[in-house]
């Protein structure tokens, strides 16, 4: 049966939690949890990005997800709450479910970067 980006997504959203700027926030200060803008650098450049995010962009998340590689990025942890963003919500729910494939368990896609914009969330300018 052919798959087709509107398949993918909602299978992924299915999958993946979606939750308010508040939660995210909430979650980082409670839970210790870790923002993560899956955007591409220009995107970042032009926007700007979430205080305390760390950027991965999509094409190089499984690497930096998995502890075996030499590209592994320490502060994704299985035992740590992960909160996915990108533009405007696909490509962090996509990645959310590439995540929980690889067994992370505790992924919620925050959405776009403008819902963090329009619910008042802080930004920082990226170089």
């Amino acid at each position: 049966m052919p798959t087709n980006v509107k398949d993918l997504l909602a299978a992924a959203n299915a999958e993946v939690p979606r939750i308010s700027p508040d939660e995210a926030r909430k979650m980082v200060a409670e839970q210790n949890a870790v923002i993560v803008d899956v955007r591409d650098k220009p995107e970042l450049q032009t926007s700007g990005k979430i205080p305390g995010s760390v950027h991965i962009p999509r094409g190089m998340l499984e690497f930096r997800a998995d502890a075996e590689t030499p590209y592994h990025d320490a502060n994704l942890s299985k035992d740590r709450p992960i909160i996915l963003h990108c533009a405007s919500g696909g490509r962090s729910a996509l990645s959310g479910q590439t995540l929980r494939n690889m067994g992370y368990q505790n992924v919620y896609n925050l959405g776009g970067f403008k819902d963090w914009v329009e619910a008042g969330g802080d930004v920082e300018k990226v170089d």
